[in-house]
């Protein structure tokens, strides 16, 4: 039915020819270019991306949302790097500056041990005196407190950091932190892949390609990651989609990414603050698209944390099939750039938000293993 009415809509559209032919192409399950992704990005009508999407969300977990319980453990917001976007770095000795001690931390993890969490996601700025014994350590020591969680912790950008400082590979780094109970990377740090671009908003963070070569090395030691962009900037739409086009590659040649996360720009408490955000209609389109050229991606996340609950109600009608966990206040990345609100849901209220948008509520472990269905 779907598809019949996506073939009406294409037929007595308006559009350009080049549309409707790549319209048939995604209705065929046909790859489309960097190209083809821009066109539809400028000239498709939103409805008929959402249409295009949500086909293609449904061919790959029907009604079903995905979500887990989870928490965030932030060691640090001190870093070296100077990223231009960031709201969250603040320098030694800042009032907003923290520096968890590792009983801090494992006392923060042991207050999670009885909630049903599955999932640990580790993640903070690169701090220049932390290095990869002790995170590795830090692992090790969460797992202990609660021994059944996944521990998914590190960007590409500190684990870059630690395994310089510790002067070993990249594979001799990963193989460490697996050994020490590592099981999944998050997908930060990607920002825009664009080199030009990356030198003028994050000029010291790790290259675009050092990000990829640690994303394949870890899918080759069968540790699974995410992917994500950072988007609504200065970047253009060209840039955008020739950063999927290298996650789509990537992810041709390994397998190893879970789910890719569109990350929206928020522009308050940065020196990029004047340019402001991105409309809604920019960030649905890019969740359509991502959902349609990301043809080897299982799933695409619309992070509630940073989007708001009522943009990722939308998102999931435009290609999303996930939305992250309960997280419990744990993260302060996007509070502190100006998104309102505690950063925390209850199972309860995330199963009543996407059943709102009469879809199911699926709770899966970090691998996207199914826990529970609540189709009731």
């Amino acid at each position: 039915m779907l598809k019949e009415t996506l073939e009406n809509l294409i037929k007595n559209s308006s559009s350009l020819i080049t549309i409707q032919e790549i319209a048939i192409k995604i209705l065929n399950n046909q790859r489309i270019s960097v190209n083809e992704a821009c066109e539809l990005y400028h000239h498709a009508p939103l409805s008929m991306l959402g249409m295009l999407a949500f086909n293609i969300k449904q061919q790959k977990s029907g009604d079903k949302v995905f979500f887990n319980r989870n928490f965030h453990i932030e060691p640090t917001n001190i870093c070296v790097n100077n990223c231009r976007f960031c709201s969250y770095k603040k320098p030694q000795g800042d009032t907003q500056a923290w520096e968890m001690t590792m009983d801090e931390i494992l006392h923060k993890v042991s207050q999670y041990k009885d909630s049903g969490a599955t999932e640990c996601h580790i993640v903070g700025g690169v701090h220049p005196d932390r290095d990869i014994n002790y995170y590795g350590t830090l692992i090790k020591e969460v797992k202990k407190i609660i021994p059944g969680i996944v521990v998914k912790a590190f960007t590409a950008v500190e684990i870059d950091y630690m395994i310089k400082k510790a002067g070993i590979s990249i594979e001799d780094g990963l193989k460490r932190l697996k050994e020490c109970g590592l099981e999944s990377i998050p997908g930060g740090g990607a920002e825009i892949f664009d080199e030009t671009l990356r030198n003028k908003i994050c000029p010291e963070k790790t290259s675009s390609q050092r990000w990829l070569e640690i994303h394949k090395t870890a899918h080759q030691l069968d540790i699974k990651t995410n992917a994500t962009i950072l988007y609504g900037h200065i970047e253009t739409i060209e840039q955008r989609f020739e950063h999927l086009n290298r996650l789509r590659l990537l992810q041709d040649e390994t397998q190893g990414f879970n789910c890719f996360i569109p990350l929206k720009y928020r522009h308050e408490n940065n020196s990029m603050s004047q340019i402001g955000e991105t409309p809604l209609i920019d960030d649905l389109k890019t969740y359509a698209i991502s959902r349609i050229f990301l043809d080897n991606f299982p799933h695409i996340k619309a992070y509630w944390v940073m989007s708001g609950l009522e943009t990722t109600k939308l998102a999931l009608q435009y290609g999303a099939d996930d939305i992250d966990g309960t997280v419990n206040n744990s993260t302060k990345i996007y509070s502190m750039a100006g998104v309102s609100g505690k950063p925390t849901m209850t199972v309860e209220q995330i199963v009543d938000a996407i059943k709102q948008v009469n879809l199911i509520a699926v709770e899966r472990d970090t691998f996207y293993n199914e826990i529970k269905i609540y189709n009731d």
